[in-house]
């Protein structure tokens, strides 16, 4: 199905304004799903963290909260799932709707301690939770921490990957649809550089898990991206074959041995990628992958060597398709702009793919895509392809903001429209933000 931009509705009506459905409020990228639609009840439940910056301040500060959105009215309920846990949007909760209409959330803190901590809604009511339950990982970590949650289903299993045992990914799993968890195992592994090792996307259906991961944080490593999926206990490469065939379960590979989407100082034109970074991925229900990829551009290749510390300057987005015979087709997408942080060189504004038309992606960029200018603040927009990503064509979702428009999410769940969220504002650290998230509900031709 095919998305209408705000900017390409039939009736030349005026673009409709975004509401706002949380006033304190930020996420980070690595935890999925951020925010989740109940088609039967057309609610929309959207997960953040708040911080003493926003109203509420510090009574507020480090409450892991969902929005709760009637889609039908726009009326927004925001519901706190743990008071104070930390100020940290890598704390966000991942969402998992249950067979039996009741919602599961699963956070943790940001590497420092080592829960795993959950709770699950009343039936059809995500604005009632029952008491949080916890997961200890101290027996596999040594108390060295776990960051992160991404809920994925397989072969009737639920599956929780986190980045705990070495800083590697790992996973907990569920034979009750989240009621109760154990340890499964690494699914990858090498010796540590710097802060952690790799950081990994998800995605699920068709019977299997599809992730892209890199090396280690990119400020430490020329990191290259790497494919895989988890299919029928095995982890394969991207043209099927195996490299773990029996995956989670005893002596993990290395990630390096999965199939290279984007190489590390591969060369674009007159430059090269470098330090690369995931941002996003999405299947289709045909099949189809497609992920978003970022980098460093750079103007002569690196090797082992780093790039100097501080913002960069000029950060660049890929777009990268499957295609048949697991081969890989990447192209540039679009400017990035310079780091989002001034500590952190290789953050970004964010893509989102809409998870129902791989076609369709909306970018957060300070330079406008469609001829280069740069722009007083990141703004959204609308992207579309019709030859798998070689070629884009733009349309502005915002325009002429006061602040800065961040970290795009389609929300998925209901095939017939396209929730957009994003949050706005000012953000200084992960831990340090004034935004409120905000939302655009349009309908699909």
């Amino acid at each position: 199905m095919k998305g209408l931009t705000p900017m390409d509705r039939p009736d030349a009506r005026p673009a409709p304004k975004p509401l706002v459905v949380n006033d304190n409020a930020a996420w980070c990228w690595f935890q999925d799903e951020r925010a989740l639609v109940d088609p039967k009840t057309r609610t929309l439940v959207v997960g953040s963290m708040a911080v003493a910056e926003g109203p509420g301040g510090h009574a507020r500060s480090g409450n892991v909260e969902v929005a709760v959105v009637d889609l039908r009215t726009g009326a927004s309920r925001v519901v706190v799932l743990h008071e104070r846990l930390e100020p940290d949007d890598h704390d966000v909760p991942a969402l998992w709707l249950r067979a039996d209409g009741r919602w599961l959330a699963m956070y943790t803190r940001h590497k420092s301690d080592d829960l795993t901590r959950w709770r699950i809604s009343e039936p059809g009511d995500p604005t009632r939770w029952g008491p949080e339950r916890t997961f200890d990982w101290s027996e596999h970590t040594g108390g060295r921490g776990v960051t992160y949650s991404n809920l994925h289903a397989m072969g009737g299993r639920l599956y929780c990957f986190a980045r705990a045992v070495n800083d590697d990914q790992c996973a907990l799993v569920s034979d009750d649809d989240g009621d109760t968890w154990s340890y499964a195992g690494k699914l990858f592994t090498r010796p540590k550089v710097g802060y952690v090792n790799g950081y990994t996307r998800y995605a699920s259906g068709g019977g299997r898990i599809d992730l892209v991961t890199t090396d280690h944080h990119p400020r430490d490593y020329n990191n290259s991206i790497y494919h895989g999926y988890l299919e029928n206990g095995a982890l394969h490469r991207s043209d099927g074959s195996v490299l773990d065939p029996a995956a989670l379960n005893g002596e993990s590979p290395s990630q390096a041995d999965l199939t290279t989407v984007l190489a590390a100082d591969s060369r674009w034109g007159e430059r090269w990628a470098a330090h690369c970074w995931t941002t996003d991925i999405r299947r289709s229900g045909d099949g189809t992958l497609a992920a978003i990829l970022t980098a460093r551009a750079v103007d002569a290749p690196a090797g082992d060597g780093l790039y100097g510390q501080g913002p960069w300057p000029d950060l660049r987005f890929f777009y990268a398709r499957l295609a048949f015979g697991g081969e890989w087709e990447v192209h540039p997408l679009a400017k990035a702009g310079p780091a989002l942080l001034t500590h952190e060189e290789d953050y970004t504004g964010l893509v989102a793919i809409d998870p129902y038309d791989l076609d369709s992606v909306y970018v957060s960029t300070p330079v406008d895509p469609r001829d280069g200018t740069e722009l007083a603040r990141r703004e959204i927009f609308n992207g579309r392809t019709s030859n798998g990503g070689a070629t884009w064509r733009w349309t502005p979702v915002t325009e002429d903001s006061e602040v800065d428009n961040m970290r795009p999410i389609v929300a998925p769940g209901d095939p017939d429209r396209i929730p957009l969220l994003w949050f706005r504002g000012a953000m200084t650290a992960s831990q340090h933000y004034d935004c409120e998230a905000v939302l655009l509900d349009l309908p699909r031709r």
